[in-house]
């Protein structure tokens, strides 16, 4: 037994509300450790507290040890030291975690720098070795973008790299795939697996998807209410079947599927006609111009009232921008995109104010899109400014309230800030902004990939009762293969910014006729159950 890093006991209170209660958790040296439970049960927050990250105002006991070394009761600036070095973590919402100023080639070479005496020149070399390793090619994607410029995927590699560029021995991955298509995530869990075995460091994978861990994990922790419930290897784990610590953690089929209308009952709710969407690469050099990148290449789609639409594809296919472009929020080079018969350039203010109540999004990284000063309830509020006539505060309160319930929120989470909530909170804050104004079309760009099995079920259900009863339309923009079994009646498949094949969901799932089809869904996880 080669113990790299050690928690015992660990306990973490905010303002007397216990967050951890006694963690007991132990990595060995060049194996991998998947720690899994509900959105909100402390895996993030283990991580953090091992990392010297917990919340100004936390109170810790217990202990921490790194090779021996005692961390809880380390000075900062040692903890400095030792962090991307000694041990390094890979954040779940890489767009918050980057520097929004400073390129990505950048980024990744401070993490370099700051650990060594290795010039300026030569870590900017390295941070180039390091993208391609992490799939990002330099040559196509330039080291001189910066993070916005990026595909939520393509920001998790950067991420990525960063944390891997110092060979740290322990390496806490929280959620690192969560953004991820699955052709890429199974490149990336390659890549960790690759990393663990040749450095023989130890990553502890914080996730909620047991398909994942059931393939690449060495020894297997269950989380629930701050406490690590159970530990075995992952033969034995899945052994034992959906009862104990499995309950609630598999993905289920949600409890029913939407009925398909008849094409005579269905209204077209959006139509996007030769959708082309064009932005300028980095320039190479001072003096040659910046090539044009066609992140949307003639997309044409339509969605009816009350219907399922699936968008598939890898990170970075132009999935995001095509739909930032029907929301009117990315210029088109080319093209129309139409609500109800009313496109976003030609309508005047008042119908624009009226446009943006019927279509809302839900973004894929959900605590770039509040402002951290606001409260949950005026976060949630803020798309009462579209309303003609906006209801009273006493209203709102309520409204609030049931939508937040909704989603599986308490009525206390009103008065709490963005970062007072795990990740899974934090998306289903996001949901319940976009369901306040009823809207008819919701745009969900990977909106449930943060959620545990338990709350992805009651939030899918929850979307559908509204299908059903509201008639609401929803475009899910996702590479989570079970959303597109469950719930979405038509598939489009999107590679390299176009659409290459599209039809029902069954008929997708079940003979695709493009390899891209194919090889998407033959890389989905799945759990490997003991015989």
């Amino acid at each position: 037994m080669n113990k790299v890093l050690e928690i015992k006991n660990l306990r973490l209170k905010i303002g007397g509300e216990t967050i951890l209660d006694g963690v007991n958790l132990s990595l060995e040296r060049g194996e991998i450790t998947g720690l899994v439970g509900r959105s909100g049960s402390g895996k993030s927050m283990t991580g953090l507290a091992a990392m010297g990250l917990a919340p100004t105002g936390a109170s810790l006991s217990g202990a921490v040890a790194l090779n021996g070394q005692s961390l809880l009761d380390l000075p900062e600036r040692e903890m400095c030291a030792l962090r991307g070095r000694g041990l390094a973590m890979i954040f779940q919402e890489p767009m918050t975690a980057l520097n929004p100023l400073q390129t990505i080639q950048a980024q990744i070479a401070e993490t370099i720098t700051i650990h060594g005496d290795t010039p300026q020149a030569q870590a900017l070399d390295e941070a180039v070795v390091l993208m391609r390793r992490v799939g990002l090619n330099p040559d196509v994607i330039s080291p001189g973008r910066f993070p916005h410029e990026l595909s939520g995927g393509q920001r998790q590699r950067v991420m990525i790299a960063a944390a891997i560029a110092m060979k740290p021995a322990v390496l806490i991955a929280d959620e690192p795939t969560t953004a991820l298509d699955v052709t890429t995530q199974a490149e990336i869990l390659k890549l960790l697996r690759r990393l663990v075995e040749e450095d023989e460091m130890a990553l502890l994978f914080i996730t909620h998807d047991l398909a994942v861990i059931s393939n690449m994990a060495d020894a297997v922790a269950v989380m629930d209410k701050g406490r690590i419930v159970d530990t075995d290897t992952p033969r034995n784990f899945f052994k034992k079947g959906l009862g104990g610590a499995l309950s609630g953690l598999v993905v289920q089929s949600t409890k029913r599927k939407l009925a398909l209308k008849t094409a005579a009952d269905r209204e077209t709710i959006i139509e996007a006609k030769d959708v082309s969407c064009v932005y300028p690469a980095a320039r190479q050099n001072l003096f040659s111009p910046a090539a044009p990148v066609r992140a949307v290449n003639g997309v044409s789609l339509s969605l009816m009232r009350g219907e399922n639409l699936g968008l598939v594809g890898e990170s970075g296919c132009g999935k995001s921008t095509l739909a930032r472009a029907i929301l009117g929020l990315q210029p088109m080079s080319k093209g129309a995109v139409e609500i109800e018969g009313m496109g976003f350039p030609s309508a005047g203010k008042a119908m624009m104010r009226l446009l943006r109540r019927k279509i809302q999004i839900v973004f894929q990284d959900p605590y770039s899109s509040f402002n951290p000063r606001h409260k949950v309830e005026k976060i949630i509020g803020e798309p009462f400014h579209l309303f003609d006539k906006p209801p009273s505060r006493a209203e709102q309160r309520e409204r609030i309230g049931d939508v937040l319930a909704s989603v599986g929120m308490s009525l206390l989470d009103m008065e709490k800030y963005p970062h007072e909530f795990s990740g899974g909170q934090r998306q289903r804050i996001a949901i319940a902004r976009a369901l306040i104004t009823e809207p008819s079309v919701i745009i969900l760009d990977e909106a449930t990939s943060a959620l545990d099995v338990g709350a992805r079920n009651r939030v899918l259900n929850l979307l559908m009762t509204l299908s059903d009863q509201r008639g609401v339309s929803y475009l899910f923009v996702t590479h989570d293969m079970t959303i597109i079994r469950d719930v979405v009646d038509r598939v489009l498949v999107m590679k390299d910014g176009r659409i290459v094949e599209e039809g029902a969901t069954s008929d997708i799932l079940g003979h695709p006729q493009h390899d891209y089809s194919r090889s998407l869904i033959e890389a989905t996880p799945k759990i490997n159950w003991p015989q």
